[in-house]
């Protein structure tokens, strides 16, 4: 899983922290990770009802072969993948770079597709927001928030493209009754601000330790003011609406499912690293890393300073589950 910012010209590709060292994705991923016990069983369910491949699965045979593609931007660590694999695997896997907003796969060439914490990240920065002369100027913040309707607009419009490339580009690989398995971060339509928080609370607190720093003179505002993190979580009305609208697939289940992997991240200080891990390298490319260390230390002290952050049943971060079936003979 990588970040892009794209606005008007393209950009570096930001990969997550590679291998698996302590600051490495892997090491600072147990967050993500709880949700696959819960997705998991109802994900197999799914595919057992619309597939019927599972028997053939637990009793494979010569003539039955499983080819498995793992996606991601081409300066993904690829090698720290592959060797993760059990060698003994029952299937055989294949390396895919490229952006999962386009086309990916030949033509009517996949049966099941699965996404699992990638449909958050933007092709781009909306550019409004980026614009100093637009309403949407999204100054002193590096997400959008609750409460700018404009920036909010402007990034939602942008999730919304991206989503219907998604499922355009998705529509043309996948064959007629193939499955489709999203797990997508999100967050409740309604929730209170003063008593919880979300995934965006956490990283709209990383950009006041930003301004933090810009005020002790360490980092410029202009600095700041010019760096929006592609990223946005929708709510499951808004992502309910975008799949209603496709004409390629049909809802086979949505599930909204809490994400116990909030309850496995054992410090502020490990809160933290799972928010660099991502970030890091998006953040050294934009405001050099002198400061780095200085910001997450912050970013960590911020966190244990607050009594609502600290507790993470105040995290009202969910994950939905979408179950999708591609229509047989309807192009994209």
């Amino acid at each position: 899983m990588a970040s892009m910012i794209n606005i008007g010209r393209e950009l570096p590709l930001f990969p997550m922290n590679a291998g698996i060292g302590p600051r490495s994705y892997v090491q600072n991923s147990s967050y993500q990770r709880g949700i696959l016990d819960v997705a998991k069983p109802i994900i197999e369910e799914e595919i057992q009802k619309n597939l019927n491949i599972t028997q053939a699965i637990n009793h494979i045979h010569k003539s039955a072969e499983f080819q498995v593609f793992f996606n991601d931007v081409a300066t993904n660590d690829f090698n720290t993948l592959f060797t993760s694999l059990p060698p003994n695997r029952i299937y055989h896997a294949t390396g895919v770079p490229g952006d999962f907003q386009g086309r990916l796969f030949p033509e009517s060439s996949l049966n099941f597709a699965y996404s699992s914490y990638a449909l958050l990240w933007l092709t781009q920065v909306p550019e409004a927001v980026a614009n100093s002369g637009s309403p949407a100027w999204n100054k002193g913040e590096i997400l959008c928030t609750k409460t700018r309707k404009e920036v909010g607009d402007a990034y939602s419009d942008q999730y919304c493209k991206d989503m219907e490339a998604f499922l355009e580009s998705r529509a043309v690989e996948m064959v007629g009754g193939g499955l489709m398995a999203l797990l997508i971060p999100a967050v409740p339509q309604f929730w209170n601000s003063q008593t919880d928080y979300t995934i965006a609370c956490d990283i709209n607190l990383l950009g006041s330790c930003l301004m933090d720093l810009a005020k002790k003179g360490r980092l410029s505002e202009a600095k700041i003011d010019s760096f929006n993190i592609p990223f946005y979580l929708t709510t499951p009305q808004q992502l309910k609406g975008i799949l209603e609208r496709s004409h390629s697939f049909s809802i086979e289940r949505i599930e909204i499912l809490d994400n116990p992997g909030k309850y496995s991240v054992p410090s502020m200080n490990a809160r933290a690293w799972i928010y660099r891990a991502p970030f890091e390298k998006l953040l050294t490319y934009h405001f050099g890393g002198e400061v780095i260390d200085e910001l997450f230390d912050l970013f960590e002290k911020k966190l244990a300073a607050s009594p609502v952050f600290c507790d993470p049943a105040n995290d009202k971060s969910i994950v939905i589950l979408a179950m999708l079936k591609r229509i047989a003979n309807v192009h994209a």
